[in-house]
């Protein structure tokens, strides 16, 4: 599973809740997670599903078609979101 370095949020002006380390010790506690790959930048994915031999990619369907690009590489699936979940909203709330 790829996850954005605090660093790399700040580039995409993004702040997450947690840290990278908060978040990527959540991750790893689920079961169908297999690594955490820390994303670092934006052209390091198609490195990433070769390096390390990934069958699919999966993003929310706010992305479809942003990342058709990796299709050579591996299949991509855009997931519809839950309907009444955001973290934006999340994050207003806490404010």
């Amino acid at each position: 599973m790829g996850l954005s370095t605090d660093e790399f949020n700040a580039i995409k002006h993004k702040e997450a809740y947690h840290s990278y380390e908060h978040r990527k010790y959540i991750l790893e506690a689920i079961r169908y997670v297999d690594k955490v790959i820390p994303e670092t930048d934006w052209d390091q994915k198609i490195k990433d599903v070769q390096n390390y031999d990934i069958d699919i990619f999966v993003m929310g369907d706010d992305w479809k078609g942003q990342f058709d690009f990796l299709k050579p590489y591996c299949e991509v699936v855009y997931l519809p979101r839950t309907n009444g979940i955001s973290t934006t909203q999340i994050k207003e709330d806490l404010k």
